[in-house]
């Protein structure tokens, strides 16, 4: 693998101003402030567990709610996910990681197949908020919008939790152990790792 695996998305519109930053070769350095404090404390997870370097500055609408705010960083993430990784030459590709939190078990498994898909379930009956402002079914529309924009497929499962901030930080600590995998050098392997020859 050459060269410095960085992104770097602006995203502006009527609702939104985003910068991601993210180098996937980091150390867990993380900057981040969205005005949404249960989500910055996800994507500090994300940053931390997956030692990726990453800055995320956002403003929105948020005496809307935060929805938009939300939605557009993980769609900037997604974007600066898919910068930073190039043409894929040399990485595992796939990742897998399983995340308890207590009560709570995530499983989250990815492959950087340059094909959006996901498939997420979580237990039934969660609190609807957390804080005052995460909405808990914002979550799988993060994943939505991180998918759509990194071109991933990813499957998030978790089989059992009660505890509604453990059921949302343990997928983001899954996420990150599984996308530190995937993005990982593989030492044995070189070029793109699919018979196709592009990901």
């Amino acid at each position: 693998m050459s060269g410095t695996r960085v992104g770097r998305v602006e995203r502006t519109t009527k609702e939104t101003s985003v910068l991601v930053e993210v180098d996937l070769d980091g150390t867990g350095r993380v900057e981040v402030g969205t005005g949404v404090g249960f989500f910055d404390h996800m994507l500090a997870q994300l940053g931390k567990h997956g030692l990726f370097d990453l800055t995320v500055k956002t403003e929105g609408d948020l005496h809307i709610d935060s929805h938009h705010t939300i939605e557009d960083t993980s769609l900037a993430l997604g974007a600066a996910f898919r910068q930073a990784l190039g043409d894929k030459s040399g990485i595992r590709r796939f990742g897998n990681a399983w995340c308890p939190l207590d009560e709570t078990l995530a499983q989250v498994t990815v492959d950087l197949s340059g094909r959006p898909y996901l498939v997420h379930s979580e237990p039934e009956g969660m609190a609807p908020m957390i804080g005052p402002d995460y909405d808990t079914t914002m979550t799988r529309h993060i994943l939505e919008s991180f998918v759509a924009q990194a071109a991933v497929c990813l499957h998030v499962h978790v089989p059992y939790g009660r505890n509604a901030h453990h059921i949302v930080e343990a997928q983001f600590k899954a996420l990150a152990r599984a996308l530190r995998e995937a993005c990982e050098p593989d030492p044995r392997a070189s070029g793109v790792p699919s018979t196709k020859g592009v990901l």
